[in-house]
């Protein structure tokens, strides 16, 4: 159903950097890129796209937006999220797990962006 998603940002250098360390381990490379935005993604899934506002007014993060990234292994979701913060996300919620089959760890990228990463088991 989904075919990309956006994310917001006022310093696309500077997230770009964050999210080719961050993607990487989710195995997502660059697919496309362009003055205003840059997409990552994977064969077959949605991609993520970084992009300074059309409008030209500063980016902001969405209140009660969030995107989550899936994740093959709860040990991908602890490297992720672990990478993440070590980038100098916000920390929004520690990797665990939360009920019977979800396990996931929640942060806010350089912009404020809520993201997720996470497995269902």
């Amino acid at each position: 159903m989904l075919s990309y998603l956006t994310l917001g940002t006022n310093d696309l250098p500077r997230a770009a950097a964050f999210y080719d360390s961050l993607l990487a381990l989710l195995g997502a490379k660059r697919l496309m890129e362009e003055e205003r935005y840059i997409g990552w993604g994977t064969p077959g899934a949605p991609a993520l796209l970084l992009i300074t506002p059309y409008n030209g007014s500063p980016a902001t993060a969405g209140n009660g937006a969030m995107v989550a990234l899936q994740a093959p292994s709860r040990q991908v979701v602890d490297a992720v999220y672990k990478r993440a913060l070590e980038l100098g996300a916000k920390d929004e919620g520690a990797a665990g797990p939360r009920g019977e089959s979800f396990y996931g760890g929640y942060f806010r990228d350089l912009d404020g962006n809520k993201l997720a990463v996470c497995v269902f088991s």
